[in-house]
Formats: C-alpha cells, structure tokens, sequence
C-alpha cells in the first residue's frame, strides 16, 4: 500500500538548488576575501621592505659619514700644535699661545664645516684645563667633574657616545703612564637636529616617525615621531629591540597599529626603527575596499534574486501540484489548478486537471456500473422464486382445500399474492421499513401454515418512530428466507426463530436468530469471510447482496453481521443509520 511521505522543506528543489548556487557563489566570495587579504598583505609587505631598504641605505651613508669624522679626529690626534700646546704650555709666553690656539682652532672649525651633521669640535687638554671649541672658542672647564660625568675611552672600536643629551664621537690620548687621566680629548659633538632633520626626511606618509637609538643601551640619539608614537616609543623601541630581531613588524599603541621596520648597524652600534600607519598601507586600497563591499553586496541581490525568482516560478507553482496531488489523494476530485503563464507547469497543470476529470469520469463509470449490477442481482433475487418455496406453497393451498378450510385458503391466497407482488414488482427501490417488515411479515406468516407443528415464529412489532425510514427493498425477507430454508426447514420438531428490533443512538438494528443445529463454527466463519471479502468475483448469495447494498446505500460501517446465537443456530444483524438513506436510481 502506498505510504504518504511528509513534505519537508529540506526535501524540496527549492532548498537543493539553492544550496548548489550558494556553494556556487562561495568560492567567487572567498577567493575576493582571498584576494583582498593578499593585496594588502603585499602592500604592506612590499611598502615594509622599502622602508627597510632605506634605512639601511641611510645607516650605510651615516656609517661612512662617522668613519670620515673619525679619520679626521684621529689625525687631529697628531697635530703638532696640539701636542705643543699640551707638552709646553707653561713655557709659552701669552702671544705664543694664543698664535697656537688659533692655529688649532682653524683646523677644528674646518673638521666642523666638513658635515652638516656636525654641530661642535673641542679639544679638551687636562694638562692645563682648557678646552678648545670650534664653536665656543677657548675656556676653562674642571677636569674633576669631566672625568666624573664623562665616559672615558681610548678604544677606537667604540664609535658613538651619548652623553648630557648630546652625542658625541671621542678620541684620546693616553700619557705615558695609563693608568693617569689622558693628555687630551677630541670631541665631536653630531647635531641632533640634523639628525632628526635627516631622519623626517624618511617619513613620506602621514603619522609615520622613525627613531635612532643605541644599539647597546636602548637609549634614544634622535627621532622624528608624532606626539602618540613619542609617548610611547621608550617601550616600543625597547620591545622591538628585544631579541629575536625581525626586520619588519606590527605593533599596537592605544588607538593605532603600525607595521615596522628595523635595520642595525654593528659597526655604529645604533639601530633605526621606522614606523609607519596602517591605514598609509590600506588607503590606496580604499578603493578596491569599496568594490569588494559592492562586490559582496550584489552577490547578496544575485543570491535574493536568485532565491525569489526560484521560489516564484519553480517552488510555489511546484508545491501548488504537490498539494493538488495531495488533495487528488484525499479523495478530492472537485477542483482545477489555474496557472495563467505557458510554460512547462502550464502544460503539466493542463495534464493535470485533464487527469482529474479522466479520474471522475472513470469513478463515475465504476460507480455506475456497480450500482446497475447491484440492481441487476437485486432483479435478479426479485425473479428467482424459489421453486421449492412455490411448490410448497400450491401444497399447502392443496390441503386446505382438501380440508374445506376455505376461510385460510382465502387468507393464504391474499397473503401469497401480496408476496409475489412485492417480490416481482420493478418500482423504486426504495421503500419505507414499514413496508419492508409487512412483506417479510407476510412471507413469515405463509413459513407459520407449513411449518407450523415443527417452527415457532417470534415476530417482534415494529416501533413506531421507524416506521417511516427509507431502506433498500428486500432486506429482511431473504434473511428470514435464510433460517427458514439453511437452519430450521430439516429441523423435525422445537425449530424457533425470533425478529426484533433495536434503537440505538445512531443506528438501527434489525436481529434475525435461530436455533438451527445444523451451523458449524467452520460454517459460521466462511459466511462472515465471504460478507468481508470486497472481490466483486465472489459468488453472491442472498446475504452478500443485501450486505453490499447496504454499504453502498449507508456507508462501510454498515451491512449485516453475522454470529452465532445464544439460541445455538445463527445470528445476523442488519445495521443502518437511524435517519436511514436515500438509494440511487
């Protein structure tokens, strides 16, 4: 037997053929995101590596300046004037030493104008406490505070000190006993300001900074920063710098990320960190941003688009003939689906509705016809006097006028021809259950003269508030006609038979029972077999006819019932609507 499925939106075309062009548009979306995410990736890496590349170059260019600056103070060391002035200071009158401090002076201020990164050279000479600047001239300074604030070195390899917030390069020279403080310093004292002018000429986007620290200490030498980087860059350069060394980053301060790059020199001791914004990397691609969003929200209008439109010409005017189907199952036969466009659901709709009428066509046919045969056997039961009924009969009649009673012979007469009356007439068939129970009342009555010395007949009378009920002719006779003719005929004495009537509150019920001795339980099983067997093939016998008219006529729940009786022999109850029905013509 067929099983109805239970619609499930997961199972419908809709829902496939949305996911499939979903998973269509998926891919395209996710190689935009791939692609978007790469772009700025390379940006950010190809702007990092640039900066990388100059300040490298930049910290090349600075490595050489300071190597210039420092070949030039080490020559200075051997500067005769210089070594006169510190060996024989105290025997030079006062023109003699000032020729010699002009002298050294001249030289220093031309070390001076040799770079712009140099803001001041001095010679500072311990022996007799004075310090020659190129840019202050000569004065007297306190070799006990020099020596305690200032580092000392005669190390060539240390190239950069910080010291008192200037940087500066030194160069000494030593005593013949080491251990002494030196004969002299040469100073050279780097422009901090050219140095951050230099360096802010490397920031060529908005709100980037770069920063020149110590290698060494961490401590700062110059920088050119926004205000948020200089708040923050003491712990960033100090982060950054902190092993292991990468030469490009991203880094956070409260309210801007930066990517980072970083170069080192080993020889300068210093490093330079060079930040730049985020937003520098992803301005250029603001641009491309805002076709990526438009790209994703046309995607969004395809797929709704797409969505409706699969919805409106697939989905519904699909799900409009699953549910005709549906209603077509429910027994539904009354309606036609209206579809106005010509295409293919015009066409399967058109099949559709010429199916439904072909399908009521064909029920009326079917339907029809079993009524006519149901007729036809009615016809048929209608002609089919038993014979030995009617030989009995004339038998009867025989005797009683044998006997001279002419007064029953005149009643049996009247009774036997209002029998053959009802049987044989081709009117309606529908009668009411008054008529209905006259008859069978006449045909018990004629059964009562024949057998009266061996069959007691218990006829019970008929409630008035059912007399008028319609029911199809001739169904309660041919019961009767059962116990008689299969159950009580052979019987030679006690036969009984009892017909009464029951009201229920739906239903009617008219009980036929006997105690015929001749019923078997395997006798009483193949009658209730052949009343529940539908096969329009089944040979049909009196009971089976009246059974099948009975359903046609009330409905599956009614017909006849049969078992056995608590009189021993069988039992059949005839059920109906207590409203009764109407029989087709």
């Amino acid at each position: 037997m067929f099983k109805r499925q239970p619609f499930s939106l997961r199972n419908t075309i809709f829902l496939r053929s949305l996911i499939t062009f979903l998973l269509i548009m998926l891919p395209i979306i996710s190689l935009g995101v791939y692609l978007y995410q790469w772009i700025v990736q390379t940006a950010s890496e190809d702007i990092s590596k640039t900066a990388v590349s100059q300040i490298t170059f930049y910290l090349t260019d600075l490595e050489n300046e300071i190597e210039r600056m420092k070949l030039l103070q080490f020559g200075i060391l051997e500067d005769e004037v210089l070594n006169e002035l510190t060996l024989t200071w105290n025997s030079m009158d006062a023109y003699k030493r000032t020729e010699k401090i002009n002298t050294l002076w001249k030289r220093l201020n031309a070390i001076q104008n040799s770079s712009m990164y140099i803001k001041n050279v001095s010679a500072n000479i311990f022996p007799i406490a004075k310090s020659i600047s190129s840019a202050n001239g000569t004065r007297d300074f306190d070799p006990a505070l020099y020596n305690r604030n200032r580092p000392k070195s005669d190390d060539r390899n240390i190239q950069v000190i910080e010291w008192n917030g200037g940087v500066f390069l030194t160069a000494s020279k030593q005593g013949a006993a080491k251990e002494n403080q030196p004969l002299f310093v040469i100073e050279i004292e780097l422009d901090t300001d050219k140095l951050r002018e230099a360096l802010s000429h490397l920031n060529t986007y908005a709100g980037s900074g770069t920063v020149l620290f110590s290698s060494k200490t961490g401590d700062i030498l110059a920088g050119s920063t926004t205000e948020p980087l200089q708040e923050n860059m003491t712990d960033l350069v100090r982060q950054i710098s902190r092993p292991p060394f990468t030469q490009t980053g991203t880094y956070e301060i409260p309210g801007s990320r930066y990517y980072t790059a970083y170069a080192s020199s080993k020889y300068l001791n210093m490093s330079i960190i060079r930040f730049i914004p985020e937003q520098i990397i992803k301005k250029p691609l603001d641009k491309f941003y805002a076709w990526a969003w438009l790209f994703i929200f046309v995607a969004v209008v395809i797929i709704a688009v797409y969505a409706f439109s699969t919805y409106q010409f697939i989905h519904k005017p699909l799900l409009t003939l699953v549910k005709s189907f549906r209603r077509m199952e429910g027994g539904d036969l009354g309606f036609a689906i209206v579809h106005e466009s010509k295409d293919e659901f015009g066409y399967l709709y058109g099949r559709f509705n010429q199916m439904i009428a072909n399908l009521r066509s064909l029920i009326d046919q079917v339907y029809r016809q079993k009524i006519m045969t149901q007729r036809a056997e009615l016809k048929q039961l209608q002609s089919q006097i038993n014979p030995h009924f009617l030989y009995n009969s004339f038998f009867t009649l025989s005797t009683m006028a044998k006997t001279g009673d002419l007064e029953r012979i005149e009643d049996f007469t009247t009774q036997l021809g209002e029998y053959f009356q009802f049987v044989t007439r081709n009117a309606s068939d529908e009668v009411t259950l008054k008529q209905e129970v006259h008859h069978a009342r006449m045909y018990t009555e004629i059964q009562e003269l024949r057998f009266s010395r061996r069959i007691r007949v218990q006829f019970d009378s008929l409630p008035r508030e059912i007399e008028q009920v319609s029911v199809p002719r001739l169904i309660v006779q041919p019961i009767i006609e059962n116990a008689f003719e299969h159950s009580l005929e052979k019987m030679k004495q006690n036969g009984r038979i009892v017909i009464r009537f029951e009201i229920h509150e739906t239903d009617i019920r008219i009980v036929v029972e006997d105690n015929g001795e001749s019923l078997t339980d395997l006798s009483l099983q193949r009658i209730s077999e052949t009343l529940d067997n539908d096969d329009d093939h089944t040979e049909t016998t009196g009971l089976v006819n009246i059974h099948r008219r009975m359903k046609i006529t009330f409905g599956e729940e009614y017909g006849l019932r049969v078992s056995r009786s608590e009189l021993g022999g069988l039992k059949v109850v005839l059920c109906f609507p207590l409203t009764g029905g109407d029989v087709r013509d």
